[in-house]
């Protein structure tokens, strides 16, 4: 039997009348295990004689993937299994090439961050080497260490997409407080030059980027929120007796640069007041000049970026909210805003992932999730993500993600180009990667979930990091995120929208392959794109029980029959209402 290579491409287009030619088992066998670098077994083609389907890695998860199907269709094992046999592969390669350790005990250099928000794949990669489970709830006894991501990792955008705070008062007066209590400027004195050090040091933040923006010469209801602001501040700048005489003159110089401004309108209008550059920056020099008089620096002159993860607690930003409200005349405006960050401080349940007791540094936490500092072993993470309540979770996916993205951007920068290949595998996408309409939705927290796994697919590749996500609606999927997937791996679908757009990401004469997708068993899948010479039917290879994530479906009949199954609702309950812990500090 001659040997086949298979290369794509038309070089003659056949007229009316040609003769067609059905390949032979062999040929179609040659079609499939044709290619370079096919390094990963998934499966057997049945339909070209059981050729062996491997893949290149590369291709599969550089530009990423997505998985879809119903569900029961094999879509999680699918997922598990590509994680599984990729790793397993390089294994054997690196035992091949006689690089095992001085025990023989083989670690590939492989990251991969799963999130999970069913809990389905805490024992799905037992025996892979360093496997690390996160959940909500600590449980050693299942090897479930406890979920940690600090509030002070959250940017701006998920503070205000989870308070929901309006865009005119409430989100500028969270990113002065944010930007506050990053830079550790605030502090809880009652000694009158401290106090105004620190009002001074705000003032100045504030004041630098109102310049920035040019509101105070935009004119119309800027600059009347602008001419707001400085009574405010010619309120607060009062000369104390404990101020010495250089800081009373340098207090005058303030007081009197507001009084300029004021009475500088352009436009001789309190409904609609303007102001010149001039004055205004005149005001902004007597407020470096007078904060260094209070013991300031010039350095604190230059706001800090509101998202820089710097750590701070809970109560650190609600002092920080009402201290910069309070200068900044939106007191009457952040009630509801201060609410929803009280109530989130306050849940006894959260306290552990948001704000744990044993002070975690930022190394540390990307030590744990991203990468460790020894990445020649390479790590598998597991984001339980079950437990975590509605409201909250699409806050922690968001961070999750976006600091994975940003932490393989700085690692990129920081060594000349070079990658950290790293995988993001997001099950259940269709919640977390949401379809919305960018011209009448606000910017809620599922939406500004869906725009960070957009940057991830747009920018993730050349910065390493590979995205695979799964779904059984993909309908329901972001349109940008599905269209920048270069693989798909598709089991059975049986909606009719899903067929639909399923069908529009293979061209018309590859259509008719589709027509299989309502009939799949499960195990088997069409893989078709950038990972696939053509598009071929795989099954599956067998994922062994153990490893299997934890979604098969509910044994009933097992359950009517065999009548072994009890409910011990008195613990559940309790832990479900927190009881559990006052019983114990009662004992």
């Amino acid at each position: 039997m001659g040997k086949y290579d298979f290369v794509r491409g038309i070089e003659f287009f056949p007229t009316v009348g040609d003769p067609v030619l059905i390949p032979t088992q062999s040929q179609l066998k040659a079609i499939i295990e044709s290619g370079s670098n096919r390094r990963v077994n998934i499966g057997i083609s049945q339909l070209a004689g059981n050729a062996v389907v491997s893949l290149d890695p590369d291709r599969l998860f550089g530009r990423h993937l997505a998985v879809l199907g119903n569900t029961g269709s094999g879509k999680s094992c699918s997922v598990a299994g590509l994680v599984r046999w990729s790793i397993e592969s390089a294994n054997e390669e690196i035992k091949n090439n006689e690089k095992s350790d001085e025990q023989g005990i083989v670690n590939a250099n492989s990251r991969f961050i799963i999130l999970d928000p069913n809990g389905e794949y805490t024992k799905s990669f037992n025996g892979l080497g360093d496997v690390r489970v996160y959940g909500v709830e600590e449980n050693v006894e299942h090897g479930i260490r406890q979920l940690t991501v600090p509030m002070w990792l959250w940017n701006t955008a998920e503070w205000a997409a989870f308070t929901q705070a309006s865009g005119k008062a409430q989100r500028p007066t969270l990113i002065q407080a944010l930007r506050t209590v990053r830079d550790g400027t605030l502090e809880i004195s009652y000694e009158p030059k401290v106090k105004m050090r620190q009002y001074l040091r705000t003032l100045l933040s504030f004041n630098q980027l109102a310049i920035c923006n040019g509101t105070p010469w935009m004119g119309g209801g800027k600059s009347k929120g602008y001419s707001r602001s400085l009574s405010i501040w010619l309120e607060g700048v009062q000369i104390d007796d404990a101020f010495s005489p250089s800081e009373k003159d340098s207090i005058n110089v303030v007081q009197s640069a507001i009084k300029k401004i004021l009475e500088s309108n352009k436009l001789g209008n309190q409904e609609w007041p303007q102001y010149t550059r001039p004055v205004v920056e005149e005001f902004q020099d007597a407020l470096k000049a007078a904060h260094i008089s209070f013991g300031g620096s010039e350095r604190d002159a230059v706001p800090i970026d509101a998202d820089i993860p710097r750590p701070f607690s809970g109560e650190e930003l609600l002092r920080s909210i009402e201290a910069n409200a309070e200068i900044l005349g939106t007191s009457d405006y952040v009630e509801t805003m201060l609410m929803r960050v009280k109530t989130l401080i306050s849940d006894a349940k959260l306290q552990s992932v948001i704000s744990p007791e044993k002070t975690v540094t930022l190394e540390e936490w990307l030590d744990d999730y991203i990468c460790p500092s020894d990445s020649t072993k390479g790590s598998i993470t597991i984001i339980d993500l079950s437990l975590l309540p509605a409201d909250i979770t699409h806050i922690i996916t968001s961070v999750l993600a976006r600091i994975t993205l940003e932490a393989l951007q700085r690692y990129r920068r920081k060594n000349n180009g070079d990658t950290l290949p790293t995988v993001l595998v997001m099950e259940e996408a269709h919640t977390f990667i949401k379809r919305y309409n960018i011209d009448t939705d606000n910017e809620t927290a599922t939406t500004m979930c869906t725009k960070v796994f957009e940057k991830i697919v747009r920018e993730g590749r050349k910065y390493g990091l590979g995205l695979v996500l799964s779904s059984q609606r993909p309908s329901e999927l972001s349109p940008t995120v599905i269209s920048q997937c270069n693989s798909f791996l598709l089991h059975r679908i049986s909606n009719d929208r899903d067929q639909e757009l399923v069908n529009k990401l293979v061209p018309d004469n590859l259509r008719g392959l589709l027509r299989e997708l309502p009939s799949l068993p499960a195990r088997n899948a069409i893989l078709l794109g950038w990972a696939s010479e053509i598009p071929v039917l795989v099954r599956m290879n067998f994922l062994n029980e153990e490893f299997r994530p934890k979604s098969d479906d509910p044994e009933y009949w097992s359950t009517w029959t065999m009548g072994e199954k009890k409910s011990n609702w008195n613990e559940i309950s309790k832990e479900w209402q927190d009881y559990s812990q006052e019983d114990n500090q009662d004992q």
